[in-house]
């Protein structure tokens, strides 16, 4: 099943007039492997079917154990690729350790520094990047099909100017809003992003995060689109206000409609 759109349908920011979609509710859990207890709660959602997939970090002190229980579990996991928050498995390359500090350093430096291209970061940005995607491939027995990143760092300008994601892969756009939720600067800018994004990669239509959970009528509207459109939903259950929305029931009155997809999608439609 495919879930994901194809460059016609993003390039209007949502679907393009005359192509029809089933559409698709994806709602997918980040920072798998973090630590034990975010992928507690996690799991805790995965299996009571309120989440489609999961985001995984790798050199994390979970990391490890969060693979093996996907791979036992059949969970769909893409790869959370990790630039700003410091690796934490007890054992990893010092290389990468000082690579990872020295983009940490810049990207943390300001909320605007992710827009900047730095050229004396390009090997670090690449020397970070790969080793993400080989540890995946080590813990997860196969290449992510699927990457977004810690903090949304994936879109800062070295990442896309750099081509660093593996073309054909599916990959997280920017936020979506509606006219008037931000200024016409940042929704050119994040148009120019997924643009970007979309020439080599494949997107979901529409990309929000589950909070806030108020008022109601913003989550009524975010899923009620997944009977036309392919929405994905971000979610992090180590929250503890996400987590009771996810396991106390709450959810399932929102998706009676519009079910949760099962997984995310392992066709890319490129």
């Amino acid at each position: 099943m495919i879930l994901v759109s194809n460059s016609a349908r993003f390039m209007s920011g949502g679907a393009a007039d005359g192509v029809v979609s089933s559409g698709a509710l994806i709602i997918n859990a980040d920072d798998w492997g973090r630590g034990r207890e975010t992928t507690d709660r996690t799991l805790e959602c995965w299996e009571r079917g309120s989440i489609s997939s999961v985001s995984a970090m790798v050199f994390m002190e979970d990391s490890v154990r969060a693979a093996a229980l996907a791979r036992e579990r059949g969970i769909d996991a893409g790869l959370h690729l990790n630039f700003t928050t410091p690796f934490s498995k007890a054992c990893y390359p010092a290389m990468l350790q000082q690579h990872q500090h020295r983009i940490a350093r810049r990207l943390r430096r300001h909320r605007l520094a992710q827009l900047m291209f730095y050229p004396e970061l390009i090997r670090s940005f690449e020397y970070v990047v790969s080793a993400q995607l080989d540890e995946f491939r080590s813990l997860y027995g196969t290449a992510p099909r699927r990457l977004d990143g810690h903090h949304h760092m994936h879109l800062c300008a070295n990442v896309l100017l750099g081509g660093l994601l593996p073309r054909g892969t599916i990959v997280r756009r920017s936020f979506s809003f509606d006219r008037g939720e931000k200024s016409c600067a940042n929704r050119f800018y994040r148009r120019a992003v997924d643009y970007v994004l979309a020439r080599r990669h494949s997107l979901a239509d529409f990309f929000f995060s589950l909070m806030p959970l108020e008022p109601e009528v913003r989550l009524e509207r975010i899923f009620s689109l997944g009977h036309q459109f392919v929405v994905e939903v971000e979610t992090h259950p180590i929250n503890l206000r996400e987590h009771q929305f996810l396991t106390g029931g709450e959810i399932v009155r929102w998706v009676s409609d519009c079910p949760i997809a099962g997984h995310y999608g392992g066709t890319v439609d490129g």
